[in-house]
Formats: structure tokens, C-alpha cells, sequence
């Protein structure tokens, strides 16, 4: 049996680099992976300058603005002058131009796109919940987009036809913050992907979610939400957790490929959601850092990294507070660059 049904991770997962070109002109952003990637959730964010975070998935459609860093309702992208996403393209996507509220398109600004793909923006309903869901997934690589209307305490349909492991959701047209539920910490509680605080004990989604449904408790009647369910897939994607040891020779996190993209967070206590990945740091240590819960700049760890990319996981550096004290848990969300050992039985190697 092959080790991974994934050999190509670009097919489902890239990053593209890019700089603002102000307000002269659309901006498309390109691809350069092994293969063309549409992307369908696409996370933005300025890496020269402090503004927030933006993600846009072709399930709600181009234009439609939701913000990790902050609790804010949906926006359509244009309302208040900001830049947003106008197409999805056949590899890459293209924003408006931008007039100086957003800062996804600063002129001379280095910024990162991080983009998933699901089904190429087409939905279907599905029933599976106590109310129907509109769901686009891509079961090969465990990444459903799933948006619904709700009518109180409910369940919904996921799509992924296997549990997830791991769910992010944010009300649509409600100041609510962003919700996480994971395997990791258990479906009791919750940790919330715009602030720092530790898992809390929470009815959020109230327990495990199956192979056709998770659990959405606090939602209110009326209110628009959308979920994103990811759900492992060995050699593309991990969704795990790790202590930290707090020194330099930090724990080493099996993920079973070479990283390309992690976001960790710590759990028991008060912490940063850690983004890195190797378009931004692409030689070890790993330094370059931006933060889900912040609108900072990218920042840097102070040269002597946070952690190493290796064929097989990742290992933490530094006794960080937010990556790798010591005895403290953390959880993480992981993607690949290369799985450990491709369909052809070649293995991968480190950096």
C-alpha cells in the first residue's frame, strides 16, 4: 500500500508571494508550485506593515471579507474602500486595486497568500445535520467549506465523509470571535483563533463530530456561519499537539512529511497562534513569524529561529513562551511541502 494517496502536495496546498502594487491596478497573483492550484479559501496578510488578516473562500464568494485578527462581522471587500479578492483563478487569484484601507495590495508591500483547495467553488446542499448545510469539499485532501443558517443549538453537515480533526468557525453577520475545536483539546472546549486565551471549558461544539456531522452549540437562531473541517491525510496534513521542553534543543513533532506551512498555539495558558512557513523562512531556522490573532508585521524570533523543517516534522528552537515552554501544551495545524516517502517509494529530504 502506497505510503500517501498525496504525492503532489501543491495540488491542494500553496503559498504565493507576492508585492502590493498600490492603486494603479489590479493585482494577480500567480503560482509556482508543481501544479496549477484554483484556489478556494485563500488567508492573506501585509508582511511589511501592521494590517489585519483577510480570508475569502469561493463558497461565500470573491469579494465577501472576513478577518482573523478580530471578531468582526463579514464585509463585502469595496464597502469601506478595502482591497479584496475579485476572481479565483485557474492558478492564483486577482485582487481590486487598492486604495489605502486594506493594505493586501500596498504598493511596495511584501505580503503572503496562503491557499487551500476545496472543489473548485462548486457547492452542493447537504442534509446529513438537523438543518441543511452548503458544503464544498475535497475528501482527497480532507478540506470541506461549510456554510449555514442557524436555528439554534444544532448539528451540521461536514461533508469529509470521515470525522475531522480538526474546526474553525466564525459567525458571518455577528461580532463573534472565531471558534477552534480539535481532537487535541478535546470537543468539550474551545480555543479562539482571534485571541491569545488558553482552551476554556465551552458548549462551543459539545462533542466529537462524526463522519457526517460535527456540533455547533452556541450558535443563534438567524445567524450565518461558515466552517472550515480539515481532516488528516497521511503524508499531506497533521492536526496534533506536542509539550515544549523549553531550550534550544526543543521536541521534535512527528508530522510524517517536510512542513510547509504550521500554525501553533499554546493551550494551557496565554499565547500567540504562531504562523510559519518555508516561503517566508525558507532555510532553517526557521525565524519569520505573523500571528493570527495580531495585526502586526511580520516579526522575526531574533535570528536564532523558532524551529527546523525536517523531512519528517518539525523541531522547536528557542524556549518561547508561545512555541515551546517548558511542560506547557500546545496544539498545531500542519501542511506539506513533500510527503516522507512519495507513491514511487522515494523519500523525501530535509533542508
Amino acid at each position: 500500500m502506497a505510503y500517501t494517496t498525496i504525492t503532489d502536495p501543491s495540488a491542494h496546498f500553496q503559498i504565493a508571494l507576492y508585492t502590493g502594487n498600490g492603486g494603479s491596478s489590479t493585482q494577480v497573483v500567480t503560482n509556482d508550485g508543481n501544479s496549477n492550484l484554483q484556489p478556494d479559501w485563500i488567508w492573506l496578510k501585509n508582511r511589511t506593515s501592521a494590517r489585519w488578516h483577510l480570508v475569502n473562500d469561493s463558497s461565500r464568494g470573491a469579494s465577501y471579507n472576513i478577518y482573523p485578527n478580530v471578531n468582526d462581522v463579514e464585509d463585502v471587500g469595496g464597502s469601506g474602500g478595502n482591497t479584496t479578492i475579485t476572481s479565483f483563478n485557474s492558478d492564483g487569484f486577482t485582487l481590486a486595486t487598492d486604495t489605502g484601507d486594506g493594505g493586501w495590495n500596498e504598493q511596495g508591500d511584501s505580503e503572503v497568500a496562503w491557499q487551500w483547495k476545496s472543489n473548485g467553488g462548486t457547492t452542493s446542499t447537504n442534509s446529513n445535520g438537523a438543518v441543511n448545510s452548503t458544503v464544498q469539499a475535497n475528501t482527497t485532501a480532507g478540506f470541506s467549506i461549510v456554510t449555514w443558517t442557524s436555528a439554534g443549538s444544532t448539528n451540521v453537515g461536514h461533508g469529509l465523509g470521515v470525522a475531522p480533526n480538526l474546526i474553525i468557525i466564525k459567525a458571518r453577520n455577528a461580532a463573534e470571535n472565531w471558534l477552534v475545536g480539535s481532537d487535541e483539546i478535546v470537543w468539550t472546549k474551545r480555543i479562539r483563533l482571534n485571541l491569545t486565551d488558553a482552551s476554556a471549558n465551552s458548549s462551543a461544539f459539545g462533542q466529537a463530530p462524526t463522519s457526517s456531522i460535527f456540533y455547533c452549540y452556541p450558535a443563534n437562531a438567524s445567524y450565518n456561519y461558515v466552517a472550515y473541517c480539515f481532516a488528516e491525510k497521511q503524508g499531506y496534513s497533521k492536526f496534533g499537539s506536542y509539550t515544549g521542553n523549553g531550550n534550544a534543543d526543543g521536541a521534535f513533532v512527528y508530522t510524517g512529511f517536510k512542513p510547509a506551512w504550521i500554525m501553533t498555539k499554546r493551550t494551557d495558558a496565554t499565547g500567540a497562534w504562531n504562523i510559519q512557513d518555508l516561503k517566508r523562512s525558507p532555510i532553517n531556522v526557521q525565524d519569520n513569524f505573523l500571528q493570527s490573532n495580531d495585526a502586526d508585521a511580520e516579526a522575526s524570533a531574533g535570528g536564532t529561529g523558532i524551529w527546523d523543517s525536517l523531512s519528517n516534522g518539525f523541531k522547536l528552537r528557542q524556549n518561547l513562551s508561545s512555541t515551546n515552554n517548558s511542560g506547557s501544551n500546545y496544539i498545531y495545524m500542519a501542511f506539506a511541502e513533500n510527503p516522507l516517502v512519495a507513491t514511487n517509494g522515494v523519500p523525501t529530504t530535509a533542508r
